[in-house]
């Protein structure tokens, strides 16, 4: 009971801690990109609006990149113009801050303007111009004929979805079998052997189906049953003295969960795709967050579990076979809360990109 009341108490913890920092206002001289799926500051010299919008236009460095930090703000936007009056920054871009029909891209731009410039200047809400005119319903779900703060924009807008209804159906003996081969091999636990092919199972079979390298169908075909009677438990790719720990192998699309340099558990996952892809490195769990919500993209990203930045194992509703996120490891609602359980504050999460 006392394990459970302190991991309760570091998860309202975290979340507390993650809200207080991205409630702050930001410092002089920093604007705000995107890492993975949350806002994150990056030092710049100067600090009035002009010079932080200017900067934030610039893009990241090619360090940063490499470090995983995005812009969604096009290039070559112009800023016409930016006053502060009363706390709210009025913001004036030509048209080609609004180009483009991505709602998610449409989104994050909005998120980077609004954040990097409250603070400044006593700025508590910006009041975006296009090309000297109010704009209205560009933003998916922000009205922005009117002022729009940070606080808004980190208030979720939706309910937390729903896992997929699990349907009970018949009971395959040949289905148990093939489960506790996979409980032998580590894509499975014991409690997931009930001989029906569920989307825990599917997800163990993707999973087999990544790590030895064959056609990622996730079902059982016959290259899959035929690897199965030979195959070996998945191994960890480095060597780290820590007793629990994570590895993700980016070529594979498969997470690995270690504990005494032995894996208990392989996870098919979806990594960042090529535009925002997940930076390999050594990195470390610094949160744990039963309920995250992603400001700039807002949705929700349960079972969060940050390791980088806004870099995270999370649960997602779509996790296809090959790398489609910003920058996260998506995983289904059949495996995400395993992995929560698994993590703790401090495992180290290797990022490999190739194994």
């Amino acid at each position: 009971m006392l394990r459970v009341v302190v991991a309760a108490s570091l998860a309202a913890g975290a979340v507390l801690a993650s809200a207080a920092a991205a409630a702050a206002p930001p410092q002089p001289g920093r604007v705000f990109f995107l890492r993975g799926e949350q806002l994150a500051q990056v030092p710049r010299t100067g600090t009035s609006p002009t010079v932080a919008l200017r900067h934030l236009i610039a893009g990241p460095t090619r360090h940063e990149r490499a470090l995983g930090f995005r812009s969604y703000v096009p290039s070559k936007t112009k800023l016409l113009g930016v006053r502060v009056v009363n706390g709210i920054a009025t913001v004036d871009f030509d048209s080609r801050f609004v180009s483009g029909n991505n709602p998610g891209s449409l989104l994050a731009r909005l998120s980077e303007v609004v954040r990097t410039l409250t603070g400044l200047e006593g700025t508590k809400a910006v009041q975006l111009l296009i090309n000297g005119k109010v704009t209205s319903g560009v933003f998916p779900g922000v009205p922005t004929d009117r002022p729009v703060t940070f606080a808004y924009l980190q208030t979720p807008n939706r309910g937390l979805p729903k896992p997929p209804e699990r349907k009970r159906g018949r009971v395959d003996p040949h289905v148990k079998t093939v489960q506790r081969r996979l409980v032998e091999l580590g894509y499975l636990v014991a409690g997931d052997v009930d001989g029906r092919f569920g989307p825990t199972t599917a997800n163990a079979v993707l999973a087999f189906q990544k790590w030895e390298r064959l056609s990622r169908t996730g079902l059982l075909d016959k290259p899959t049953e035929a690897h199965l009677a030979s195959a070996l438990r998945p191994a960890p790719v480095t060597r780290v003295s820590a007793a629990k720990r994570a590895e993700v192998l980016l070529d594979r699309q498969v997470a690995l969960l270690i504990s005494a340099n032995r894996v208990v558990r392989a996870i098919s996952v979806s990594t960042g795709k090529p535009s925002t892809p997940t930076p390999p490195g050594r990195y470390r769990v610094y949160a744990k967050i039963q309920r995250w919500w992603s400001t700039p993209f807002r949705e929700w990203l349960p079972w969060a579990v940050p390791f980088v930045g806004g870099i995270a194992f999370h649960e997602y509703p779509v996790v296809p076979a090959y790398p489609a996120s910003h920058g996260c490891v998506r995983q289904a609602f059949s495996v995400a809360h395993s992995t929560y359980d698994f993590a703790e504050i401090g495992m180290p999460v290797t990022v490999l990109a190739n194994s």
